[in-house]
């Protein structure tokens, strides 16, 4: 089934929902539910179960590429995005991998992303240059979101250099998306809700591209200061929240997680929209 372009499904799914919140999905195993706790094979149940949650509450899901590869559950990642795709059509699937590499490589990566998993977006890195995110831009309508300002301290340790020419590394790789990089209009920015000065400084140097915001809830992020520094109308932003929503149910049978689960994704998005700029 061909999907809409990103950015049209992101608006589509953002007005549907009333909603800026993504739940990420990253799955433990050791984590799960009683019935399911340590059990990998139970990978797609727990993330399915969620996904039926929360679908109403919510702009896309982002599952984290990592937590199925070192559980051997790829195939499980396969059958959620489709599971995602059929009950929650109206929901991008941002596929959370971080890629970062050139020519025929790339290239896989890419088939990877969009033909096997059929993600909607996925998360890039963009330190080797263009060249490493436009055999991306070959599969029509899906969405790339380059690493901006990551929410993990270390980031400082090159994103936050000053350049020769003036400026810092991050506010540069905001230009090159908003500019001459963004030429169908499919890029999009992560920056970290740990950093809301930056976030707010991304917004102005590309105040209509999509900024993916991790680092609320258990990363400690301030999410009405992430809305404030972030939120334009013209602007939109994807406030991901993974453990917060996941694991709001601690270690209680399944039904109990899963009702928390919803709860705590009410409560993030309400909140989430109460920030907002008036």
């Amino acid at each position: 089934m061909d999907r809409p372009p990103f950015p049209q499904q992101l608006a589509a799914a953002q007005a549907a929902n009333d909603s800026m919140l993504c739940v990420g999905l990253d799955p433990e195993p050791a984590r799960f539910p009683a019935e399911w706790r340590g059990d990998a094979a139970r990978i797609f149940d727990f993330c399915a179960a969620i996904v039926d949650a929360t679908r109403d509450l919510v702009c896309a899901f982002k599952p984290q590429i990592a937590y199925f590869a070192a559980q051997r559950a790829e195939d499980q990642l396969e059958r959620l995005i489709a599971h995602i795709h059929a009950t929650a059509p109206g929901v991008p699937v941002i596929l959370d991998a971080k890629r970062g590499d050139i020519g025929a490589t790339a290239e896989q990566y890419a088939r990877e992303v969009f033909e096997r998993y059929r993600a909607d977006a996925v998360t890039l890195s963009p330190f080797m240059g263009f060249d490493s995110i436009e055999p991306y831009l070959r599969h029509e309508g899906r969405g790339l979101i380059l690493l901006c300002r990551t929410s993990n301290p270390g980031g400082d340790d090159l994103q936050a250099q000053d350049l020769a020419g003036g400026g810092r590394l991050y506010e540069h790789i905001a230009r090159l998306a908003a500019g001459r990089w963004n030429r169908d209009g499919r890029l999009g920015l992560v920056v970290g809700a740990t950093y809301p000065r930056e976030v707010a400084r991304v917004r102005e140097l590309a105040p209509t591209l999509p900024l993916l915001i991790p680092g609320i809830g258990a990363q400690g992020g301030d999410a009405e200061a992430t809305v404030r520094a972030g939120w334009r109308p013209d602007g939109p932003i994807i406030v991901s929240s993974s453990r917060a929503v996941l694991y709001a149910g601690g270690d209680g049978p399944r039904a109990a997680c899963v009702a928390a689960a919803r709860a705590a994704a009410e409560t993030t998005r309400e909140l989430l929209q109460r920030s907002r700029p008036r």
